[in-house]
């Protein structure tokens, strides 16, 4: 194992029985008759796949697809799916903490009744759900429950207890003998045995208090309705910390001689975070930095992870490969710290796991968010999506942007672009009546460069159409070939990163990170450096202002990012969080950018 080194910096971080969900846009009532104690409901929500559904409940997409058929074609946020629940009547009782039944919450149903219902405690019911709330306990949401009914799970506490004992005094014994072999004084002795004021003889039998520990099950206290109710709304304390602790788990590669391209990139993100410590120097509060070279595989991790650093730790920053992921995250759950995964969003962790972030925002997440800010946009214009053949193409995005474009009742059409027909075609397809809203189903430099300047031609020569251009985060990186054919073509590009270049906050950071380093940022995107500074500003900070569970005050902190936008949301009542912000970037043609965030 490498630590590269341990960074101290003074720093200043100045939810009876129906349930409803949409089907053709009505809905449905699920009445008693259909429950039953062997499946639960799911809500589906935006951006969630049939597979994050399955691995969130422990089933498998079979076990989904066999209850609900259609769910193989496609499934769509505000329907319902019937999910199997585990068995969990064999599981071991090692691993009775990890096995839950899961409930869907019904009218009328409070944290009282479901804890009579189940036999479990509303204390018990609360620690299974860290996201419960009055906000989160309603109809239709789904909560987990643990398996073991509270007859099973009593309250266990280690109990010293004295006994008495009776011990037969055997020849030559002395009362010193005695007291010393016993762990006791002469006058308790005696106390207990006053006949031992005549002397000790051998053949009498005295009494010997002894001190044992035993495990003393109690039952649970009894909770009355009001109080278990309350817990939903009681305000949760905040856990100041006087000292930040941070470990930041990197593959350095200490062991290259020349640092790779992709080492270089980490080493960058490290240098980002560096100066948004410097950057929170005058708030106030201490970091503790300590920097962590993971290598490759878990080797050297499983070292790491012994490291008092990291066990005391309040937040944890890094791992790139899901290798290291995994038991970097069931460290962080067993010793409730939170952690931080910025790069990959190809992880499944965060679906039971109260103690993840996840920054980077997963692709179904992001199409959905998309869609939805383009329907938005766009819910009264004339949409074209254009298809250039030979190009790959940005299947799942547009699937969902047309699922969401069919539940809004958007119309829209499609051409397929040929060279020959191309400009004909398209202005065919123009109305003058509406903003017509090209959107390529390919986000390929290949695919723009087939259409963008015969499209260029016409949104110029006949401005009576005022043509407008949507596409994707990539296109960021076509600036140097298409920057002057966004501005004329009026482009809206949706990302989960952007930096503005031209920005005060983009050029000091620009100017301080040269002066640091003696060197410019890697020109790739997103910039390491930048996504280390937003990533350290963010969580640093929460954790300055509202303590190592700041999670619960998440809705009140309200950060700026330079390139990254962080709109958390929890995936679930019981599971992590997911960076779900988008920008939507709009080249203007007036030659101006804009960047706003989609809420």
């Amino acid at each position: 194992m490498n630590k590269i080194s341990i960074y101290v910096l003074t720093l200043c971080l100045s939810l009876s029985a129906v349930s409803l969900y949409a089907q053709n846009n009505k809905a449905r009532i699920i009445t008693t008759n259909e429950l039953n104690d062997n499946i639960f409901y799911h809500t589906i929500e935006r951006g969630q796949t049939v597979y994050s559904i399955a691995t969130m409940y422990g089933v498998t997409v079979d076990d989904i697809y066999r209850l609900n058929p259609e769910s193989r074609e496609s499934i769509k946020a505000g329907a319902t799916l019937k999910i199997p629940q585990k068995d969990v009547s064999s599981a071991s009782m090692e691993k009775a903490e990890d096995n839950y039944l899961y409930h869907t919450i019904q009218p009328k149903e409070t944290l009282y009744s479901l804890s009579i219902r189940y036999s479990v405690p509303g204390p018990d019911i609360i620690a299974a759900n860290p996201g419960l709330s009055v906000a989160t306990f309603t109809i239709g949401k789904t909560i987990r429950i643990p398996a073991t009914p509270i007859e099973s799970r009593p309250t266990k506490e280690v109990k010293t207890v004295t006994r008495e004992i009776e011990y037969t005094v055997s020849k030559k014994e002395t009362m010193y003998r005695i007291c010393r072999k016993f762990n006791i004084s002469s006058a308790e002795l005696i106390k207990r045995n006053p006949e031992l004021k005549n002397g000790v003889k051998a053949g009498m039998v005295i009494k010997i208090p002894v001190q044992t520990k035993d495990v003393v099950s109690e039952a649970a206290p009894v909770m009355h309705e009001r109080d278990v109710n309350a817990l939903l709304t009681t305000p949760k304390e905040i856990k100041r910390v006087n000292m930040i602790k941070v470990a930041l788990l990197l593959p350095f590669m200490t062991n290259e001689v020349k640092p790779s391209a992709t080492t270089q990139r980490f080493i960058e993100y490290y240098e980002g975070m560096l100066l948004a410590v410097d950057s929170l120097r005058n708030s106030g509060c201490s970091i503790e930095l300590s920097v962590f070279d993971t290598g490759n595989g878990t080797k050297k991790l499983k070292e790491i992870l012994k490291e008092d650093a990291l066990k005391e730790a309040n937040l944890i920053v890094g791992a790139v490969q899901n290798e290291q992921i995994g038991p970097v995250a069931e460290f962080a759950e067993k010793n409730n710290i939170k952690y931080v995964i910025p790069f990959t969003s190809k992880n499944d962790d965060v679906l039971s796991n109260a103690n993840i972030f996840q920054v980077n925002t997963p692709h179904s997440y992001l199409y959905a968010k998309a869609s939805q800010a383009g329907c938005d946009l766009f819910a009264n214009d004339n949409i074209i999506l254009l298809k250039v053949a030979g190009t790959e193409e940005k299947s799942d995005f547009i699937k969902a942007l047309k699922a969401e474009m069919k539940q809004r009742n958007i119309t829209w059409r499609e051409l397929t672009y040929s060279p020959e027909t191309f400009p004909v075609e398209m202005e065919a397809m123009l109305s003058k009546d509406k903003r017509s809203v090209v959107i390529p189903t390919s986000g390929t430099l290949e695919a723009l460069n087939k259409f963008k300047s015969p499209l260029r031609m016409l949104a110029e020569t006949k401005p009576e159409y005022n043509i407008t251009l949507f596409g994707y985060p990539e296109w960021q990186t076509y600036t140097r070939e298409c920057l002057d054919d966004f501005f004329a073509l009026n482009t809206y590009i949706y990302s989960n990163f952007y930096a503005d270049n031209l920005s005060p906050e983009v050029s000091d950071f620009y100017t301080k990170y040269k002066t640091w380093y003696s060197k410019t940022l890697i020109n790739i995107f997103p910039k390491y450096g930048i996504l280390g500074f937003d990533t350290g500003m963010f969580f640093f900070d929460a954790i300055k202002k509202y303590g190592s569970n700041f999670e619960n005050n998440l809705n009140k902190i309200h950060y700026k990012g330079i390139q990254t936008g962080f709109d958390f949301e929890r995936v679930n009542n019981w599971g992590g969080f997911i960076n779900t912000n988008i920008f939507i970037v709009h080249y203007q043609s007036d030659y101006n950018v804009t960047r706003s965030e989609v809420r």
